[in-house]
């Protein structure tokens, strides 16, 4: 079980930069849109960015890793999500991962805009609300296997 849950957190993390990455990548590009109307998706289960670790854990439990910087918790079967936090101590990126699919929300509810779908199926798209602060991308991989993952970072983190 060790392994595994050592496993599923590189994994995990691995995603996270690679959605860094992609994010950084598409602000050069039409995936990533600026918009002035306020964000559609701001926080997950009520958990916002700014939050400190007490607040985060008080509202999604203990994580199964739990440091300064990340905190780690696996929600269901399918759903995990990793809050990361800035030198001040409150939340920076919130990234929720959905296995299959499963209980993840509709695309258009996160980010409103159509995504750009590749030839393999996966997908991408992303919304930054610079007067607000922060990005929301939703990004899934290619089936058979698809991951849908949300995220939502403070602009400049």
């Amino acid at each position: 079980m060790k392994r595994y849950l050592t496993a599923l957190i590189i994994i995990t993390m691995t995603g996270l930069v690679c959605i860094e990455a992609r994010a950084q990548k598409s602000r050069s590009t039409t995936v990533a849109t600026s918009v002035s109307q306020q964000p559609l998706y701001t926080d997950y289960r009520g958990v916002k960015l700014g939050m400190t670790p007490a607040e985060v854990r008080a509202i999604l439990g203990n994580p199964v890793l739990k440091d300064e910087e990340l905190d780690y918790f696996v929600v269901s079967d399918t759903i995990s999500a990793q809050v990361a936090y800035d030198a001040a101590h409150k939340v920076k990126v919130i990234s929720v991962d959905y296995a299959g699919g499963a209980g993840a929300p509709d695309y258009r509810s996160v980010i409103g805009t159509a995504l750009k779908t590749r030839e393999d199926g996966s997908a991408f798209g992303m919304v930054r609300y610079e007067s607000s602060g922060f990005w929301v991308s939703y990004s899934r991989t290619a089936p058979p296997l698809s991951i849908v993952t949300v995220t939502i970072q403070k602009i400049g983190s």
